[in-house]
């Protein structure tokens, strides 16, 4: 006889087991697939003035690939990655880069830090970068400049494939600044830590407008901030060397780096130009259509005046290359801090 009660319970059965099937084959796709890299998009964001209008402040038409969650360091058991291509693929061009908005550094570290590794380093998670780049940055006093600064480049040193560190120099003290004697020693704290075989040192102030401007060393000293828009993008000058310049390990050390006795504004560039020329080498510069760049608009910094004696310390180069440089640095490290954005290490360059 048939009976309706057990053809239920057979049916509630079949379903129970259909419905832990299906879950298991989920749970097994979810543990297979929760390493694979996601594409996304950066979060526009608006901002709106005080008579309401609205202006837009996206982040730089930025995509971007999620990392894995693994160590810096490669392990012994991973697969060697092939090489990055010489051409990284998500460039994206000219930039939208605006200074209006007021950005906190906790903004930026929600925005890019979680692609970070603490202290400001990155690492492309598919291929090999082609370089090893330290980027140093002189600092003192400029705590929304470089919340600017951070928020810009990481994106496009990413995009860059760059294998790199971001270190900010802070001159500890209200004595005369030393912008070159902060370059040298970042250049030597840097290579405590990884052996980088490029340096990129940048004022914080400066930010490029397309990320085709490629921050890699090339076989001679490499200046890439040549269109600047406080100069209506124009050259200012055939020996300028200043705001953003990249060479290699093997460069910097053969012109004995900067020189550490230009206190105050000016001249350090002039003569780090005249030490390469002096030692044989010649400069190269990007396309002025590609390697153009926004300056944060501020006055002069306390304690940075202009100092005539630098102008005439550059007619003597070739003195004292072999001297006053590297070879000559004198400081005292007061602090290392880490942030996932960058290392910031606060010294005394024993001002005068």
């Amino acid at each position: 006889m048939f009976n309706i009660r057990d053809m239920k319970e057979k049916i509630s059965s079949v379903l129970a087991l259909s419905a832990l099937f299906t879950l298991t084959c989920f749970a097994v796709f979810l543990l297979h697939d929760k390493d694979t890299s996601l594409v996304f998009p950066s979060v526009p964001q608006q901002v709106v003035k005080s008579n309401r209008s609205v202006f837009g402040a996206m982040m730089d038409h930025v995509w971007v690939t999620k990392t894995p969650d693994v160590s810096m360091e490669t392990t012994a058991t991973s697969e060697p990655l092939d090489p990055c291509p010489d051409t990284p693929p998500s460039l994206v061009g000219p930039l939208l880069v605006e200074f209006e908005t007021k950005r906190s550094l906790e903004l930026v570290r929600k925005q890019v830090g979680s692609l970070l590794q603490q202290g400001g380093r990155y690492r492309p998670p598919n291929c090999t970068a082609r370089q090893k780049v330290a980027v140093i940055v002189p600092f003192r006093n400029r705590s929304q400049h470089l919340n600017h600064w951070l928020y810009y480049l990481h994106p496009v040193l990413m995009r860059q494939q760059l294998d790199y560190g971001v270190y900010v120099i802070n001159q500890d003290g209200d004595g005369a600044f030393n912008r070159a004697k902060l370059m040298n020693i970042g250049f030597n704290e840097s290579l405590k830590e990884y052996d980088y075989d490029c340096f990129a040192f940048s004022d914080v102030d400066l930010v490029p407008i397309d990320d085709r401007n490629l921050y890699r060393c090339s076989d001679h000293p490499r200046h890439l901030s040549v269109a600047i828009d406080k100069f209506n993008y124009i050259l200012s000058s055939k020996t300028a060397f200043g705001g953003v310049s990249l060479l290699t390990q093997q460069q910097f050390l053969k012109v004995n780096g900067f020189s550490n006795t230009f206190w105050g504004w000016g001249g350090e560039d002039d003569d780090l130009y005249n030490r390469i020329i002096h030692r044989g080498m010649s400069i190269t510069r990007p396309d002025a259509q590609i390697a153009k760049y926004k300056m944060i608009k501020h006055g002069r910094d306390l304690h940075n005046e202009v100092n005539p004696e630098n102008a005439v310390k550059t007619q003597k180069t070739a003195e004292n290359i072999d001297t006053d440089g590297l070879n000559s640095l004198n400081f005292t490290v007061k602090e290392i801090m880490k942030d996932v954005l960058y290392t910031l290490i606060s010294v005394d360059v024993r001002s005068p």
